[in-house]
């Protein structure tokens, strides 16, 4: 929402807005990392047997695509910013306070190279952002059609995962 929201914003406050972005992302990648080090660890609770079997594939793959996409959003904009010509003057912080690192790899890229990259980068990041909101708001159509029209209880049933 932020990057929705950038060209709206006071110039003042674009940077602001960027890091905000840039802090958020770097948290889901760690968050993500500790949710599937607990997935390894944890198994889930079944689909009911009432799921029809391309019901329970969609949820199957539904979930590998986000994890996938949770994984690439934060990696592919941290690549984005790696590649980013200001960034020698910007230090990257996490919310301000933890510092980061770029990726060396791109950030020694040649001018031309990086600035190449850096919008290749940022495209990827861009459209892997619309496929995450797309099968994000699928799959919770999804849920709450189990939990309300079929009368599963797939929200209690989720919670205890």
């Amino acid at each position: 929402a932020l990057m929705w929201i950038v060209d709206y914003v006071p110039e003042d406050r674009i940077r602001l807005t960027y890091d905000t972005h840039k802090s958020i992302g770097l948290t889901v990648l760690g968050l993500v990392i500790m949710r599937v080090l607990w997935r390894l660890t944890h198994k889930p609770p079944p689909l009911p047997d009432t799921y029809k079997p391309w019901e329970k594939r969609a949820a199957h793959w539904a979930h590998i695509g986000l994890y996938i996409l949770i994984f690439a959003l934060p990696i592919t904009g941290w690549m984005h910013d790696s590649a980013w010509k200001g960034a020698a003057e910007n230090p990257l912080t996490i919310f301000y306070t933890i510092p980061w690192f770029r990726i060396p790899m791109i950030e020694a890229l040649d001018p031309v190279t990086k600035e190449y990259y850096h919008g290749l980068f940022g495209a990827i990041h861009g459209y892997f952002g619309y496929v995450l909101y797309a099968l994000f708001f699928v799959h919770v159509g999804a849920a709450l059609k189990h939990q309300f029209i079929d009368k599963h209880p797939e929200l209690q049933r989720m919670w205890r995962s």
